[in-house]
């Protein structure tokens, strides 16, 4: 009796030991920390995509999400995108994103981003009441999963599936190296307003205009004539 109550537990422990066997697999080809970025790369942390004691950001050529981390829990992202609108195609948003903090790397596989205060982000909405503003941005991020792969021609590849399991567009590593602003709060903050003289002397940098995103609404355009004959 006693041996095979030993057993038994020995069999139920079994299926978390293999899971913590696949977690170390998937996850530790190469540490997480560093500087990750999508795509062409040209989205990265860091000075060189925005300036949060004014709320600014430096326009990269082309879209794309950069994450970086450091060894002692510290995060910054950079992102810069397109949303599209399939029933008014004209109606694409763009939206600029940073924000920092810490993160923990959570015992089921996920990770948590918990921002300080001073993030903001740019939203331009041709179509909206207020075509052009800036606000505060500081919500926390939860991903159910993420896995590093090596890349053949690119090294190390990060995966990382926000909570609806949707995963972010595959990321490359450029830096070794966290390359992000200093790991404190950057901004004093007193009240979360949209500030108009910010997003109109922000907008001077950067506009969405029509010949801007001509092929971007053809490609949202196209999807959506797609889906009404599927």
């Amino acid at each position: 009796m006693f041996l095979a109550s030993i057993f038994a537990v020995a069999l139920a422990a079994l299926p978390s030991t293999l899971a913590q066997a696949d977690y170390t697999a998937a996850h530790n080809v190469t540490p997480i920390s560093g500087t990750w970025s999508s795509g062409s790369k040209k989205v990265v942390t860091g000075p060189g995509f925005a300036n949060p004691a004014n709320m600014t950001f430096n326009y990269p050529p082309v879209t794309g999400v950069s994450y970086a981390f450091t060894d002692d829990g510290w995060y910054e992202v950079a992102r810069y995108r397109f949303n599209g609108n399939g029933s008014m195609p004209n109606c694409i948003t763009g939206v600029l994103n940073w924000h920092h903090g810490h993160y923990s790397l959570n015992d089921n596989g996920s990770i948590t981003l918990n921002p300080l205060s001073d993030g903001f982000q740019q939203v331009q909405d041709p179509c909206a009441a207020e075509s052009n503003f800036i606000e505060q941005y500081n919500q926390t991020e939860l991903y159910m999963g993420w896995q590093i792969f090596s890349d053949l021609n690119d090294g190390p590849k990060l995966h990382i599936f926000q909570a609806d399991g949707t995963p972010v567009a595959p990321l490359f590593q450029v830096y070794s190296t966290a390359n992000m602003l200093p790991t404190q709060l950057l901004r004093n903050i007193s009240v979360t307003v949209t500030d108009k003289t910010l997003s109109k002397r922000n907008a001077g940098s950067r506009s969405w205009t029509p010949a801007g995103v001509t092929s971007l609404v053809s490609g949202v355009f196209a999807i959506a004539l797609t889906s009404m004959f599927l």
